[in-house]
């Protein structure tokens, strides 16, 4: 009877932790100082110095192409001189003359294809610093988002790994009464007492891998102690806006930064090799100049002395024509070069194409994997809650052992933590299912939000 009333006891008590566990899995850094991806995500895009220097690029590009569109543009320089001269002549004396000057100089390029060409360029390769900058946000998205899940799974990972603890230590209390009072074996107690050994070994990785995981957060977001908030519950999985493999990879074939830059850096190099032919071209310039020039001379000799000052205006308009005729074999080289680079630029577009297409399928297989899994889990989790509950009553009747109800609690615990975990997954898999179709945006953060407890 009295091994009856405790077994009836441990009954109780496991239902308890069962519950306890559960709000503990829910309810996982949920509190007053709790923060919400979006806003860790803010904290990210302040702080974070691979994204703050793919910016500072970004926003630096903008000038470079400014500095292009001055070739469109006239120029106009000042320029000033002063010149001393003095001369001895053999007949005697000698002549000093003094001589400024200064004007204004300008010139305007009235048909340079070269010029035009690289304004296009210019253009182009702001295109590319803009879609670098596209690259580094999203991956500091996804960035943001990993750190965020990896401390709610570590923390899940460490209360179950408590939660199973707690139960194998009340299993062990129990083997040692029973074997006290004759009525179960030290096999029962030493077989407990493994279990709770590799129990507490669990706990104290699972306690350093959430400390570990903790500080790769609060590194990304420049923040210390940060404390995730967890999924809501009932868990919500998010949707995607569409489940056809074959419509993410059209979509990642148009819209993906990496795909856009290499099909910018391919034109880039076209231009390139029509700025090469246009070096056999001609160039036409307009030039002007207004300037004035202010002489003074001093003849002195030993007979006589003369000086003279005079001051002179002068302006000038023209038109220059260039054709290279001969430039050594330069040009022809440059252009068989500039072809060759073309073709590099178009295998790194082919390439950045596959290299989308494979890594959007395989994403997307995963996310699909995933799904299944967390339905797969539920499932093994209602069936290990049935499983646990089986093996204590036979164990009351005493047709289970003390080694089985452990096996089941564990197996239950497990099971729980894999769920967490295949949740976490999902949710992430969505996002970089978005980054690898180039699609994923702070709104899909902010869609990931509405999924965390309040």
């Amino acid at each position: 009877m009295p091994a009856v009333r405790e077994n009836k006891s441990n009954k109780a008590r496991t239902a308890l932790r069962l519950s306890t566990l559960a709000m503990a899995l829910g309810l996982f850094g949920a509190g007053a100082q709790a923060q919400s991806l979006n806003e860790l995500y803010d904290a990210a895009r302040a702080y974070d110095a691979t994204y703050l220097a793919a910016r500072a690029q970004a926003d630096s590009a903008q000038y470079k192409a400014a500095q292009a569109d001055a070739l469109a543009r006239p120029t106009l320089g000042l320029g000033a001189s002063a010149t001393h001269q003095r001369v001895d002549p053999p007949s005697g004396g000698n002549l000093n003359s003094d001589t400024l000057q200064a004007g204004l100089k300008g010139s305007y390029a009235l048909y340079n294809r070269g010029n035009a060409l690289t304004i296009d360029q210019a253009q182009r390769a702001l295109g590319v610093a803009q879609a670098d900058l596209e690259s580094a946000e999203q991956d500091l998205i996804f960035r943001v988002a990993q750190a965020y899940f990896d401390v709610l799974a570590a923390g899940d990972t460490l209360a179950t790994t408590r939660a199973n603890k707690t139960a194998i230590s009340e299993q062990l209390a129990s083997a040692k009464r029973n074997f006290e009072v004759g009525t179960a074996t030290i096999t029962d107690t030493r077989e407990a007492q493994a279990k709770y050994d590799l129990a507490t070994a669990q706990e104290l990785a699972a306690d350093n891998d959430l400390r570990v995981k903790r500080v790769t957060l609060d590194q990304i977001v420049g923040r210390v102690g940060v404390e995730p908030k967890p999924l809501a519950v009932p868990v919500a999985l998010p949707a995607l806006p569409s489940t056809n493999v074959d419509t993410w990879v059209a979509q990642a074939d148009e819209q993906h930064p990496g795909v856009r830059k290499a099909r910018l850096g391919l034109e880039v190099a076209q231009l390139e090799t029509q700025k090469a032919k246009a070096a056999e071209g001609v160039t036409v310039d307009l030039n002007g100049s207004l300037g004035a020039q202010n002489l003074h001379n001093n003849l002195s000799g030993l007979a006589a002395a003369q000086s003279g000052v005079g001051t002179t205006k002068n302006a000038s308009l023209g038109v220059t024509v260039s054709f290279p005729l001969y430039t050594g074999g330069a040009t022809q080289n440059r252009i068989k070069e500039t072809l060759k680079l073309e073709e590099k630029s178009r295998n790194d577009l082919d390439y950045a194409r596959r290299f989308v297409s494979e890594k959007t399928k395989s994403t997307f297989f995963r996310w699909q994997s995933s799904m299944a899994q967390v339905k797969a889990y539920e499932a093994a989790e209602s069936s290990s809650k049935l499983a646990l509950e089986a093996t204590q009553l036979g164990y009351k009747v005493g047709v289970r052992v003390n080694l089985d109800v452990l096996n089941a609690q564990t197996q239950l615990y497990s099971t729980q933590q894999n769920l967490a975990k295949a949740r976490y997954d999902t949710v992430l898999l969505s996002l970089a299912l978005r980054q690898a179709a180039g699609q994923l945006r702070p709104d899909d953060v902010a869609a990931v939000n509405h999924l965390l407890a309040k």
